[in-house]
């Protein structure tokens, strides 16, 4: 049954171009909400997805880190309200193992739900000229003015903060930020190496600076990033292009850093990742190269010191307790956002894709309301 239209960008196809069109937007079922969004960050998976690198189905509409106020709540929902102020994120199960054990990231149902294009039944909430548009990318597709999510994808939020800085906690604030307090969680005595300095890696030096990790060391070639990133809290700052990370951080720890981040998905900087490490230390890998992708691993790197390579995905969050957290911390002072993010009208969404695939902006975020038809 509809609910009325709304206007999406639309993939027709993999690689086409974001289309803005009127698709017919479905009724909320019993477990979930229509939220009329006020702005979505742009992510580089975002991308990915519409180049066809996932293997998603077309037509689609993605689109991950929305945020907006509930229009209509499903007859089974609970805690959700209509005029409530919501931020998006992932979906899972809540009843597999994982989920059970706090841990939905990696919940079982996980690419079915998040990447299957629709709900598990096979059904979307999007139509174009009366046939589906896949939907429920990431449990929003948030590129639309409109959506219908699951509930338990929509966290409240009682702030001011603006939808535009709010928007990123979806994804790309919540991996950053979530795989240095939530994941790694270190202590203010530990050093932290971060190589990658896009939204997720800035989040995390953020994340680091909240700990107060006595050393933080910033890893990108792209010099304004490096210079924010010290405006940001971390410590040491390197040009991987003129020196070599690892020399760099055994200049100031002789014995390596008890933790390090890689967030640019090279495979080079994750060999130099892990050889930064102490003795005992730990590697989370967070940048995602592409499917398939294989870099050489001296076992000796890993066994002979007791060192770890941790996969992280989203932050190991439970994004009910982190998200509000991190609001929390924004309110404080002590999570600058908008020091990320450059905001675009919807109907300029190119230029925002663009803008994020060019590295020219740390945050693109596109906002609904300033669309105009």
């Amino acid at each position: 049954m509809s609910a009325g239209t709304t206007l999406a960008a639309v993939v027709r196809e993999a690689g086409a171009p974001f289309e803005l069109r009127q698709v017919e937007l479905g009724e909320p079922r019993g477990d979930e909400l229509a939220v009329r969004v006020q702005a979505s960050g742009i992510c580089h998976t975002d991308v990915s997805v519409a180049a066809g690198d996932f293997g998603m189905p077309f037509p689609l509409v993605v689109g991950h880190e929305g945020t907006g106020v509930v229009e209509a709540v499903g007859a089974a929902v609970e805690g959700v309200a209509v005029g409530d102020r919501v931020v998006l994120s992932f979906d899972w199960c809540g009843h597999c193992r994982n989920c059970a054990d706090g841990r939905p990231t990696y919940c079982y149902e996980n690419w079915p739900r998040n990447f299957g294009g629709g709900r598990l039944d096979g059904s979307t909430a999007l139509a174009l000229d009366g046939a589906p548009v896949h939907s429920h990318f990431n449990g929003q597709s948030s590129f639309a003015e409109r959506l219908i999510c699951p509930a338990h994808s929509a966290i409240r939020v009682d702030s001011e903060i603006p939808a535009a800085l709010l928007a990123p906690l979806g994804c790309g604030v919540q991996t950053g930020a979530g795989a240095v307090l939530n994941a790694l969680r270190p202590e203010a005595r530990d050093g932290i190496a971060i190589f990658g300095l896009g939204a997720v890696g800035l989040s995390a030096v953020m994340g680091a600076a909240i700990v107060g990790c006595e050393v933080v060391v910033a890893v990108d070639p792209n010099p304004e990033r490096r210079a924010l990133a010290a405006d940001l809290g971390a410590t040491l700052a390197v040009d991987p292009g003129a020196e070599d990370p690892v020399e760099a951080v055994r200049g100031i720890a002789p014995h390596g850093l008890q933790f390090s981040l890689e967030m640019s998905g090279i495979a080079a900087a994750l060999q130099q990742a892990i050889s930064c490490l102490a003795p005992g230390g730990t590697c989370g890998l967070v940048g995602a190269p592409p499917v398939g992708t294989r870099f050489p691993l001296d076992v000796h790197e890993i066994l002979s010191f007791g060192r770890r390579l941790q996969g992280i995905v989203l932050g190991d969050s439970v994004p009910g307790r982190l998200l509000p957290e991190l609001v929390g911390y924004w309110e404080e002072g002590r999570l600058p956002l908008e020091r990320l993010v450059v905001t675009y009208p919807f109907g300029e969404i190119d230029a925002a894709i663009e803008a994020a695939r060019s590295g020219r902006v740390v945050k693109a975020v596109v906002e609904m309301e300033s669309a105009g038809a």
